[in-house]
């Protein structure tokens, strides 16, 4: 719950500093992406059943593990969410480029498990005029760090 309400916060203080750009609400996406697969873990650990994002072309939305199958996930913070723009990420695993179809696949591209650990991977967000990328960096150790780097970069 306390990185909900961070992520409320950052959300809030972001729109305060500046205008409202395609930049700033880019920022706001990462930044909320990241703390809210960081709560998804938390929640996994602390109800010891996995919880998993499935990404498609559209945007993104949480599933929790009922052992043979994945179920939409029944929380307001975990409900389903569009991509800005209607640009889809660029995720990698293993440094391996993850397909993002059109309908999210049956079972998710990254999973929080109980144990606290998490699928590693690496998600760039970017929108076609801007020159940064907000890139999100997935430990096995849940761990998620955010990163601004040149669009070139890629």
């Amino acid at each position: 719950m306390v990185v909900v309400i961070l992520a409320v916060l950052a959300g809030a203080l972001t729109l305060s500093v500046g205008g409202v750009g395609g930049e700033r609400q880019l920022a706001r996406e990462a930044e909320q992406l990241r703390a809210l697969l960081g709560y998804a873990c938390e929640q996994a650990e602390l109800g010891g059943r996995g919880i998993g994002v499935s990404l498609d072309t559209h945007g993104y939305q949480f599933s929790v593990s009922n052992r043979a199958e994945w179920e939409p996930a029944q929380t307001t913070e975990l409900r389903p969410r569009a991509w800005l723009g209607g640009a889809p990420p660029i995720l990698t695993r293993d440094g391996r480029r993850v397909e993002i179809a059109d309908k999210a696949p049956e079972k998710p591209q990254l999973v929080c498990f109980a144990s606290g650990e998490l699928t590693p991977f690496r998600m760039d967000l970017a929108l076609t005029d801007l020159p940064h990328v907000y890139r999100l960096d997935g430990e096995m150790s849940g761990d998620i760090a955010l990163a601004v780097v040149d669009a070139r970069a890629r």
